[in-house]
């Protein structure tokens, strides 16, 4: 049997549904892989909902999900008719935890087959999702709601993630299947495990493949190893790439502007993915046709591209927010810095500064200090042997009485509120105050600088495929 086909072009899994359905079913019409960012979207589902669901398209996902008790208890809790009052705030959802919370785990599965199914509707293109290794508590349930749906890839970075390949399996030949959970302090393995059976699913899954998301070729190396670890491919996103990078590798250097020095050891060394003969695709600063045409050449299946396709038509930033961007890109003032703080979950963290963006010290200065979604949390063990949940972005008297330190509160925003005010779902407090966004992009803007003088009212998917995959001048 011959191999399958393999996408040039991925797009990038971007943010809390920047990477929309909308976006993946475009990329994916084209031939190449669109990607459904898989992060929060429990939430996102339980807030679209409750916002009318414009153009009926949960509500249309919902109703070919396996488990109709399920889908009928989502829509009883969360949908409303015409969307909420104006300054309402959006109602909480139960969260993630390692023992109990049926309804958080519902919800995950659910929620993850909705946006992998719009994301199909329709086309036979290839759809793949992303997902955070470090946003652990939803692994296993949102894989198996993506599967269900028919995802193609599945696609994982944020740490190392030894556990999906096997976890693909079990769950594709019918068996339980499960992940590991990191808890801070325990000496136990602890392991959250789900069962297709129970989800209505009495015929075998497809298997999606597995990419890793890796920053070296180390890393790559290592999952290669054992059969029950080695991905059916890699993305290798060096530390331009937006979101999330891995921090510098050995002893940490700062410039003058406190942003982390990144050398030649932090640089994946492409001979080396070659000799492992698996697929690879390159990523951070080659979303042109030049650094394309180089990939290839240097013996890449092809390139994974974001910030492109994060400022299309189609992807899930709000309108305000790409014509911000946009604006600082055609002025010359936007800048992408490394913030080695921003994030709670400790990686460094992309953040575009330009005129009317917030920036994350905006954010820390001025917002009282709330870990509601709780998205990023990890678990801990405490004195008791009990486990417990923390983030530092939480109330630092709080952090600190869970066994965290001052030290890894400062300069923290909340990502979880902003990213979900990037894509239009932010959460109206009480009092009035509306989470500000916080954007991130690529290092490099080279890409979006030539789109915009050829598109100067803005470009859609379909604009960057078809300029990726043209012919280098």
């Amino acid at each position: 049997m011959p191999a399958p086909l393999r996408p040039v072009v991925i797009q990038g899994g971007m943010g809390v549904a920047v990477s929309s359905w909308q976006l993946a079913s475009a990329v994916a019409r084209t031939g190449q892989l669109g990607v459904v960012s898989g992060t929060a979207l429990d939430i996102v589902l339980a807030r679209r909902l409750q916002d009318g669901d414009p153009g009926g398209h949960a509500r249309r996902a919902l109703a070919g999900f396996p488990r109709q008790d399920v889908a009928e208890w989502v829509l009883e809790r969360y949908f409303s008719e015409g969307g909420r009052p104006a300054g309402a705030s959006y109602a909480p959802v139960p969260k993630l935890a390692l023992t109990g919370a049926r309804k958080a785990r519902e919800l995950a599965v659910v929620a993850n087959f909705v946006e992998v199914f719009l994301a199909k509707e329709d086309h036979d293109g290839p759809v793949g999702v992303n997902y955070l290794e470090k946003v652990q508590l939803a692994t296993p349930f949102a894989v198996l709601g993506a599967m269900l749906a028919g995802v193609d890839y599945v696609l994982m970075g944020a740490g190392l993630p030894r556990d999906i390949p096997l976890l693909l399996d079990d769950l594709a030949a019918g068996r339980p299947g499960s992940t590991r959970v990191d808890v801070d302090g325990s000496t136990q393995e602890h392991r959250l495990t789900v069962d297709p059976a129970d989800w209505g699913s009495h015929a075998a899954l497809r298997r999606p493949e597995f990419l890793a998301i890796v920053s070296s070729d180390t890393l790559a190396a290592y999952l290669a190893r054992e059969e029950q670890t080695r991905p059916d491919g890699y993305v290798v996103e060096g530390p331009t790439a937006g979101g999330h990078n891995a921090p510098p590798r050995g002893r940490l250097v700062r410039d003058e502007d406190g942003e982390p020095v990144y050398g030649p050891r932090d640089q994946a060394n492409v001979d080396r993915m070659v000799s492992l003969g698996q697929p690879f695709w390159l990523a951070g600063s080659y979303g042109t046709p030049e650094r394309l045409a180089e990939a290839l050449a240097r013996g890449a299946t092809g390139i994974q591209v974001g910030t492109a396709f994060a400022l299309c038509h189609e992807s899930g930033l709000t309108t305000d927010l790409r014509d911000a961007a946009l604006a600082g890109i055609a002025a010359g003032r936007a800048t992408v810095s490394t913030d080695m703080a921003a994030s709670p979950t400790g990686f460094p963290f992309k953040v575009v500064s330009a005129p009317l963006l917030p920036t994350a010290g905006h954010i820390q200065q001025h917002r009282v200090r709330l870990c509601d979604l709780g998205v990023l949390r990890v678990p801990f063990q405490r004195p008791s042997g009990r486990v417990g949940y923390r983030c530092p972005g939480e109330p630092v008297d709080v952090f600190i009485g869970k066994g965290g330190t001052v030290d890894q509160t400062e300069g923290v925003a909340c990502l979880c509120n902003a990213l979900f005010a990037n894509i239009g779902l932010a959460q109206t407090r009480p009092d009035g105050y509306v989470e500000p966004p916080l954007l991130t992009l690529g290092s490099d803007l080279d890409g979006a600088v030539r789109l915009l003088a050829a598109h100067p009212g803005g470009w859609s998917a379909t604009h960057v495929v078809d300029w990726l995959l043209a012919s280098p001048v």
